[in-house]
């Protein structure tokens, strides 16, 4: 801990530092809450995505075989040309949120392409999407992963460093101060009586 100076003025700048730390304490330690919440909520989010993406890809596998025995390549339809995300705000940081993914437009020949195609295509894209949504997912846990941990070591910081030093400070500044009160009261009242027995000497003289 800085030595600290024991004057009046050191007094109210410690008074000030706690009232300012004692102000963004309880802010900080409700954007960590924020935080821990939306972390949780992500994952469960991206639990839930993970579960859709096992169970499509069960379905799709069917469509794999198929396409495979009739030599059918619809890859340019299927691979997306644009994956479109937004920018939201949580707790006073910005992180990506899924819009949409683009692919190119379907222009095969209705008349020669097998009807199942159709949904083959459909399937797969939707399994994009979702492997799409679970990407940026997973980014947005690290966005939030690497606020709460700066947000926490604040939280500590203020806590058990800077709003206990304070305490410490002004005791200390407090303790100084009145025994160079007590001190200056004891010397005064030594000094009047000195005074007043020089004055009841020379009274008497």
């Amino acid at each position: 801990m800085p030595k600290i100076k024991l004057t009046k003025n050191e007094l109210k700048k410690q008074r000030d530092s706690l009232d300012q730390f004692s102000h963004y304490l309880p802010i900080l330690q409700l954007k960590k809450q924020q935080l821990q919440m939306r972390i949780g909520q992500v994952k469960a989010l991206l639990q839930q995505k993970q579960s859709e993406v096992d169970q499509l890809q069960k379905n799709i596998f069917v469509w794999a075989g198929v396409l495979a025995d009739v030599g059918v390549d619809i890859s340019r339809w299927i691979v997306p040309k644009e994956i479109l995300w937004d920018i939201q705000n949580i707790a006073g940081i910005d992180i990506p949120i899924f819009r949409e993914v683009v692919f190119a437009p379907l222009d095969y020949d209705l008349y020669v392409m097998p009807l199942w195609v159709d949904e083959a295509i459909e399937k797969l894209r939707q399994l994009c999407s979702l492997l799409a949504q679970g990407h940026i997912l997973q980014e947005q846990i690290k966005v939030l992963h690497k606020e709460l941990m700066v947000t926490t070591q604040r939280v500590n910081l203020f806590e058990k460093v800077k709003i206990p030093e304070c305490f410490e400070n002004i005791r200390m500044i407090r303790i100084y101060l009145g025994d160079q009160q007590a001190s200056a009261v004891g010397v005064s009242k030594f000094a009047k009586k000195k005074i007043e027995q020089a004055a009841y000497e020379e009274a008497l003289a």
